[in-house]
């Protein structure tokens, strides 16, 4: 095996949100493209591992606007509150399957660190909506930041780039 293959198969993997990549996944059939040098440097490295914990669990695109009612991706996993979609259709299975789904690519990949959409149900890490489906945010994070970071993965947002890029190039690897 050359030096520049081992070299690239010890990257630290990041796991993102496909709609950050342009992926067109979000429930109304959109994306939110982030450009950005740091991404596109992780991409050419071969760094990023790609998810919508949504569409991995089978919902479809486009799908309605889910929010976390009375609580958040913690109260969520503990079984205390549920993932309503507008016109109150139950999809928390849905949402913990996706996050389930997320972790094991994580395990798979040896991924320590992820950047995931914010205010998403899923994958909001500072800011969730409130489930009022008003527009209203309120601090809190979602189903699949909730269970990576209990099993210990870093999890930043679209808009903290360059403290996910710091967190790869800390320590070994």
């Amino acid at each position: 095996m050359s030096t520049a293959t081992l070299g690239a198969s010890n990257l630290k993997k990041v796991l993102m949100s496909a709609c950050l990549l342009g992926k067109k996944v979000r429930y109304d059939g959109g994306s939110l493209s982030v450009h950005d040098q740091l991404v596109e440097r992780w991409v050419s490295e071969g760094r990023i591992v790609s998810v919508c914990p949504e569409v991995e669990a089978g919902m479809s695109i486009p799908r309605k606007p889910a929010e976390i009612v009375q609580g958040n991706g913690n109260t969520v996993l503990d079984g205390e509150t549920d993932v309503i979609e507008k016109g109150g259709n139950v999809v928390t299975d849905d949402f913990i399957a996706g996050a389930s789904i997320a972790l094991e690519l994580c395990k798979k990949f040896n991924i320590e660190i992820a950047v995931l959409a914010e205010s998403s149900p899923s994958c909001g890490s500072s800011f969730i909506y409130d489930g009022s489906f008003s527009g209203n945010r309120t601090p809190g994070i979602g189903v699949t930041v909730a269970l990576l970071r209990r099993h210990g993965i870093q999890v930043f947002s679209q808009h903290e780039i360059k403290d996910a890029d710091k967190a790869i190039h800390a320590g070994p690897g």
